[in-house]
C-alpha cells in the first residue's frame, strides 16, 4: 500500500557542484527527503546552467521521488531561484531547503498534523539545529518563540518578536503558497537580512507562523562558500557598517510588499 503524500513542494535551489563535498552533502538532504514518514508531492530544483551540475543532476537516482528540474539562466541569484521555484511548483505547501541541509523524517508529518489542528496558520517553523562543517553542534535557531522574554505568544512568531530578535531561519520553513506569493516572495536586492525582512513582512501582513517544539531540521552553519560564509570570510565580506544597513533596510521595507532595489551605498568611498 502507498503512503498518503503531503501537498507540499520542496525548493531547492543550487548554484553550483563546485563546492567541497558536494556529493556527500547532496546525498544527506536528498535521503532526508526520501525517508519522511508522510512523503513529499515534489521536489522542485531550481539550478544553474553550469554544465557539471547539469550532468550530475540528470544521472542522479531520485528514487520514488517526483522531481521537477528548472533550469536557472540568469546569473545565480538565492532568493530569485527560490521564488522562481514556488511560482513554478504545484502545491499548496512550499518548503525552502539547502543543499547542505537535512529534514528530520517526521518534519512533514508534524506539519500536517499542525495544519489540522490550526487552520488559521499559514506556516510552520521547525526547531532548527545548527551543526559546523564538521557535524559538531553549535546550538538551536527558531526555539525563541518558546521564550517569555522574547515571544509575548508563547510559539508563535509576531511582528513585535521579530523586532526584539532576529534569529530565525528560513531554511526548512513550511509556508502556504498563495501567502508566500501574495505578500512578494523573497525581495533578491536584500543581502544579508533577505530572511529577516521576509518575516518581518509576512507576520506584519497577518501570516501566521508556529514553531512547532519538535527538531524539524538540521542546518550546516556558515559552510565554506554558502551565502553567509561570504559574507563574512569570501569575496563578499560585508562591512560592520553595511551589516548595520542591512538590519536597519529591513526594518524600513517590509512595509513594502514590492521590493524597491535596495543598495548600500559606502559613504568612505
Amino acid at each position: 500500500m502507498s503512503k498518503e503524500n503531503f501537498n507540499i513542494s520542496v525548493i531547492l535551489p543550487i548554484k553550483t557542484i563546485s563546492v567541497i563535498d558536494f556529493n556527500d552533502y547532496f546525498d544527506k538532504c536528498i535521503n532526508s527527503i526520501k525517508t519522511q514518514e508522510l512523503p513529499v508531492n515534489e521536489l522542485v530544483i531550481v539550478h544553474t546552467d553550469e554544465t557539471s551540475l547539469v550532468e550530475f543532476l540528470d544521472n542522479y537516482d531520485f528514487g520514488d521521488l517526483n522531481v521537477n528540474k528548472l533550469v536557472w539562466t540568469e546569473e545565480p541569484n538565492y532568493s530569485k531561484q527560490i521564488n522562481y521555484g514556488v511560482e513554478k511548483s504545484s502545491s499548496e505547501w512550499v518548503s525552502l531547503f539547502e543543499i547542505d541541509d537535512e529534514y528530520s523524517k517526521i518534519w512533514f508529518k508534524n506539519v500536517k498534523r499542525y495544519s489540522e489542528s490550526y487552520p488559521d496558520a499559514q506556516g510552520f517553523l521547525p526547531i532548527v539545529i545548527d551543526v559546523d562543517e564538521r557535524g559538531i553542534f553549535a546550538g538551536f535557531t527558531n526555539e525563541a518563540t518558546f521564550a517569555l522574554n522574547i515571544s509575548s505568544e508563547m510559539g508563535i512568531l509576531t511582528n513585535e518578536t521579530l523586532h526584539t530578535y532576529q534569529n530565525f531561519q528560513i531554511s526548512g520553513m513550511v509556508i502556504k503558497k498563495s501567502s508566500y506569493l501574495d505578500y512578494g516572495g523573497m525581495k533578491p536586492s536584500f543581502k544579508l537580512t533577505f530572511g529577516y525582512e521576509f518575516f518581518l513582512r509576512m507576520t506584519y501582513n497577518s501570516v501566521k507562523f508556529i514553531s512547532i517544539p519538535r527538531i524539524g531540521y538540521k542546518h550546516t552553519n556558515l559552510r565554506t562558500g554558502s551565502i553567509f560564509w561570504n559574507y563574512k570570510n569570501g569575496n563578499n565580506v560585508l562591512t560592520e557598517d553595511e551589516v548595520k544597513f542591512w538590519i536597519e533596510s529591513a526594518k524600513k521595507e517590509y512595509f513594502f510588499v514590492k521590493e524597491r532595489d535596495i543598495k548600500y551605498v559606502d559613504e568612505n568611498v
